[in-house]
């Protein structure tokens, strides 16, 4: 990684988001494959971060839905799978092999471990590790002649995946759990089973599940290091705690695959030290023009760092994230933070702004032009996140 290089400042980060998150006006993106090739990985928690993400940064939001479906459901260009931090994402279906690599194949493993732990413990005995395996090869093999099931349907074609048994048995937590959805979700993290169209709308989280195509990606320590370069590409420079809590690799982890990327160190303000990706030292311009955006809870770019103060002022969080970290829909203006926005059960997109420093008629202007844009492409659709957040709750009470 050599030693620490130049200062890249608040205005320079600012500047690289604007432009390779897709956010200033000149550019945005032509479809949801440059958005996610750009920002690396799209949160999939909630179903409807995907599209609203994508539309934000779409030249033409209108065509947001369906060409995100065609994407997905389609060409399969984009893939919903399990990734860093044992979370849902939709990645580009190039960088899949990638990912599973460097991250999903360790989080596989104790998924299972755990998996067949709870199965066996929690019912007593009475079901068994190979009783388990012998439900999956059943269930694995009439999901492939279905083409695309339910997790309802499974059940018809194989009963026993409605066995029931009691995780956390004597815990505070303790609670009934069916052998269907945790085998399924494991299923997932392996990247044996892909989650294919939702049941209803696009906001639908209810999904099907399809049979996933074999795959050989690179050892796991080469997959850490291409994934660290996409990732500064996109988002550096960073800092070594924002690569491990977005990775959620160990620091170690994370040390060897900065030197394997060949990262190179600069100095940050606060005097941190951030890492961009080899060839990307020299400065980088603004956009030239200010912008304004509405992005949706658990934005990728809102969720990018763990260190958010160069863009995201600290007294503006209690009302801007959940009780976990999960931020909510928020207002940005030239790449700060500057308030929140939810939708109302009559459709209205309202905003409020937190900081109003350097906003002026200008902002105020450009952030109700957003909102007009996305109430314009939301239409009759109504959408809740997932994950609330106090100022997201009281402004869609109105």
């Amino acid at each position: 990684m050599g030693a620490q290089g130049r200062h890249i400042g608040v205005a320079e980060r600012r500047a690289r988001l604007a432009l390779r998150h897709r956010l200033a006006g000149a550019a945005g993106a032509a479809g949801p494959e440059e958005v996610a090739g750009s920002l690396v990985a799209l949160h999939g928690t909630d179903p409807a971060t995907v599209y609203l993400s994508v539309g934000a940064r779409l030249t033409d939001s209108r065509r947001t839905v369906g060409e995100v479906e065609r994407a997905l459901y389609e060409d399969r260009t984009l893939v919903r799978m399990h990734g860093m931090r044992h979370t849902v994402f939709v990645f580009p279906a190039g960088l899949a092999a990638v990912v599973h690599a460097s991250t999903g194949l360790a989080v596989a493993e104790k998924a299972r471990a755990a998996l067949v732990a709870d199965v066996v413990t929690g019912s007593g005995g009475r079901l068994t590790e190979e009783w388990l395996a012998e439900v999956e090869a059943s269930a694995l093999a009439a999901l492939a002649r279905r083409g695309e099931a339910t997790v309802n349907e499974l059940v018809r074609d194989e009963p026993r995946l409605r066995e029931r048994f009691t995780y956390g048995a004597g815990r505070s937590y303790e609670s009934p759990q069916t052998v269907s959805s945790r085998l399924m979700r494991v299923l997932g993290v392996e990247g044996r089973v892909v989650r294919g169209r939702p049941l209803g709308a696009w906001t639908s989280s209810q999904f099907r599940w399809a049979v996933a195509a074999p795959h050989s990606g690179p050892a796991p320590s080469e997959a850490r290091a291409e994934l660290m370069r996409c990732w500064l590409r996109a988002c550096g420079p960073a800092s070594e705690a924002d690569l491990k809590w977005w990775t959620g690799w160990k620091v170690t982890d994370v040390r060897r695959a900065l030197a394997a990327a060949g990262a190179v160190a600069v100095s940050l303000d606060g005097g941190l030290t951030g890492y961009v990706a080899d060839g990307d030292e020299g400065p980088v311009a603004g956009p030239g023009e200010p912008w304004a955006a509405l992005l949706p809870g658990l934005d990728p770019t809102a969720m990018g760092w763990q260190e958010r103060d160069w863009f995201l002022a600290p007294e503006l969080r209690p009302a801007l994230f959940d009780r976990s970290g999960n931020v909510g829909p928020t207002v940005w203006w030239n790449g700060r933070v500057v308030g929140g926005w939810a939708q109302r059960a009559d459709g209205e997109v309202v905003w409020r702004v937190l900081d109003a420093a350097g906003l002026g008629r200008e902002g105020h202007d450009a952030v109700a032009a957003q909102a007009d844009r996305l109430s314009a492409w939301l239409g009759a659709t109504r959408v809740t996140p997932r994950f609330r957040t106090p100022l997201e709750r009281e402004l869609a009470a109105g």
